[in-house]
């Protein structure tokens, strides 16, 4: 059957009223072609590059940046390579195999290269069985709770990061009208974002202590409240997407955290001689980033962990039914022939399948610790690994569904600490308990990665009218080849830089900072030093309290873990799309103008995801001559060589911040009123 012009139908992105379906641009009627030898190969190249490119990149500047956009625009590119131009649901696998690259990049880099920094020397075949094992787990725990987010919770969950590559793939299938307004956003976005990001020509941080001048540096200094904004398109345009609720609830969090809790504990300090535990200095001689880092943050980790919890506890009969109607249809499966199948883009792996895919994986997770430690030990490990990954399963995608960011590392730590103390508990301790609390940790982080990312994808093949089982089977082809070749880049960056230098110092080159504190974590651990419950246990009580008054607080717990400036322009977006939704009393025009909108966001977010990519590439010293000179031109310009004389330089740097307000005001303006540019026509 013919291919229809794509464009995404007027309900994609609002809660469906009673009786009403939703009908993806590519209906279940329709077959057209999909897993392709075009698409598979191009989704494994791209999850070769992206891998080691992630990789590099993520422990040389310590942001894993998001694939599926790159990859998604890429893969339109590709289409006039090709006598017969890709089909809309070819690009989605392409895009599904080569997005498992960021996600077993992100779950890798916080644990593996700790293995390296303690010279515990992993071989290349752990590191690849932790990587794709806790990857295929996290898709197979993910499977059953496929229809749940993707198809119960339409419309209620923003999908910021699903939205903005559905709306490239889709402009790239219709182009016209909607394809100038992605591109011109994308070039106002990213060309802005380049200006701030890898040029510098003004401050990206916005902060009450210099905005506010006299009053801001009294607060900053007295009781350390600072209020912060990262002025970025990219974040801006997170935020449209996401909406007012949710971003409102968000900094919610973030307020709490910063204008509360930091200066309590500030305040505390001021009144305790001593050094309190974690922290490793006083609290008065701390600033807020310190502070933050050493007792907020932990209490936002101990909220996002009670907030899983209460998820799987709410979500209990929707998970229980989701495996029990696929036991019945096992049941069923092996009698009678005659049960109804159900529609194209409603068929999932079987349940048959996903069990023996799991207890396969649990086969081999036990024999890979059988080889390095006792029985005991290896059982108390699986146990582990199983138990945090179905939890953190439903955190991962809650949270890539609400704020497009997977609390990683927070749930990491948790691993981490739990792991650590069981083992000890039970007589393990030295170089082998650090060894199998890391594989235990890498097991997991890639799990809940994977997890977060692939219900990305399959958000994304539920708007388009993609098979979910074709994304579900190939993805785990992408898992394995990802798997590979981050295991690969990490230790020929280590057999080539060293993560550590003969000194003992951090090697500046690969700092890799987030296996660098798992390495520092899991040290103090397993000299069993004290775990900071306390610090947990108050942000599992107001992740209790938030959800008896009605608010979500995986929400507001990601707000606390999250440092502000991240946050606050979220809620500048969200406010814009409020704004937006509201300019007009011709509900078809409001519909319309909040569409091109969220175009316009989609852009900002593709333009800034590409742009940090090429600065950080920029940055590098190992790149060639060409772009070498490039980035020797920025950095000239960046470092103020062109204007660094006299007064002017003085001017710049003292009115930094207010550049930067101007042009971000300006930014917040542009899609306003290219947004209402939008017609009902459109």
């Amino acid at each position: 059957m013919a291919q229809k012009k794509a464009g995404l139908p007027e309900n994609a992105y609002t809660p469906l009223k009673e009786g009403e379906k939703y009908l993806p641009v590519i209906p279940a009627s329709s077959s057209i072609a999909e897993i392709t030898n075009r698409s598979v190969i191009a989704g494994l190249i791209m999850a070769v590059l992206f891998s080691f490119a992630a990789a590099y990149l993520g422990m040389k500047v310590g942001q894993v940046f998001e694939a599926a956009i790159p990859i998604a625009i890429l893969a339109i590119g590709m289409s006039v390579l090709y006598k017969r131009k890709n089909t809309l649901l070819e690009n989605v696998i392409i895009q599904s195999i080569g997005a498992a690259s960021g996600a077993i990049v992100a779950g890798g880099i916080f644990v593996i290269p700790a293995l390296y920094i303690l010279d515990l020397n992993p071989s290349l075949l752990n590191t690849f069985v932790v990587t794709a094992l806790g990857g295929m787990l996290g898709i197979l725990f993910l499977i059953p709770l496929r229809k749940y987010f993707v198809a119960d919770e339409h419309g209620n969950l923003p999908f910021p990061e699903a939205t903005a590559t559905t709306e490239i793939l889709v402009t790239g299938e219709s182009g016209g009208t909607q394809a100038n307004v992605l591109v011109g956003s994308m070039l106002v976005g990213g060309l802005y974002d380049f200006m701030v990001e890898v040029i510098h020509l003004w401050d990206k941080h916005l902060s009450s202590a210099k905005l506010l001048m006299g009053l801001g540096e009294r607060l900053a200094d007295k009781a350390k409240m600072v209020f912060k904004l990262d002025a970025l398109a990219a974040l801006l345009g997170l935020g449209y997407i996401i909406g007012i609720k949710y971003s409102a609830i968000i900094v919610g969090g973030s307020v709490l955290s910063y204008l509360v809790m930091i200066p309590a504990f500030y305040f505390l300090g001021q009144h305790v001689p001593d050094i309190i535990y974690p922290g490793k200095q006083l609290i008065s001689t701390m600033d807020e980033v310190m502070i933050f880092d050493t007792y907020v943050r932990p209490i936002g980790i101990g909220a996002i962990a009670c907030a899983g919890i209460i998820g799987i506890l709410k979500n209990g009969k929707i998970i229980v039914s989701s495996f029990g109607v696929g036991f019945r249809e096992m049941a069923k499966s092996g009698g009678s022939s005659t049960v109804e199948k159900p529609e194209r883009t409603n068929i999932d792996l079987s349940m048959k399948t996903i069990v023996i895919g799991s207890l396969i994986i649990t086969v081999l997770l036990l024999v890979f610790f059988l080889t390095m430690t006792s029985v005991t030990i290896s059982l108390v490990s699986l146990i582990l690994i199983l138990i945090l990954c179905f939890l953190f399963t439903m955190v991962a995608a809650r949270a890539i569904a609400i704020v497009g960011v997977n609390p990683v590392s927070g749930m990491t730590l948790v691993t981490l600490i739990i792991s650590s103390v069981i083992l000890v508990n039970i007589g393990l301790s030295g170089t082998q308990g650090m060894i199998i609390a890391l594989l235990v940790g890498a097991v997991v982080c890639t799990s809940l990665s994977m997890s977060g990312a692939f219900i990305t994808d399959l958000k994304i093949g539920y708007w388009l009218g993609s098979t979910p089982v074709n994304q579900e089977k190939y993805k785990f082809l992408g898992v394995i080849v990802s798997a590979i070749s981050v295991s690969l880049a990490i230790l020929l960056i280590n057999e080539a830089f060293g993560f550590v230098l003969p000194s003992g110092v951090v090697n500046p080159d690969v700092p890799a900072p987030q296996g660098n504190l798992m390495a520092a974590i899991i040290s103090s651990l397993m000299a069993n030093e004290p775990v900071p419950w306390l610090l947990y246990g108050l942000g599992v009580i107001i992740a209790i309290m938030l959800e008896m008054v009605g608010v979500p607080p995986l929400a507001f717990a990601l707000g606390m873990y999250l440092p502000i400036q991240l946050n606050v322009p979220l809620l500048v977006g969200g406010f814009i799309a409020w704004m937006v939704g509201r300019s007009s009393n011709n509900e078809k025009l409001a519909r319309a103008r909040k569409e091109r909108g969220t175009l316009i966001a989609s852009g900002f977010i593709a333009g800034g995801a590409l742009m940090g990519v090429l600065g950080a590439v920029l940055h590098l010293d190992q790149i060639g001559s060409p772009v070498r000179f490039i980035s020797v031109g920025i950095n000239y310009v960046r470092e103020g060589a062109i204007w660094a004389s006299g007064d002017k330089a003085a001017w710049f740097v003292d009115y930094g911040q207010w550049i930067s307000l101007v042009a971000f005001i300006g930014l917040c303006l542009y899609v306003y009123f290219e947004a209402k540019r939008a017609s009902v026509d459109e």
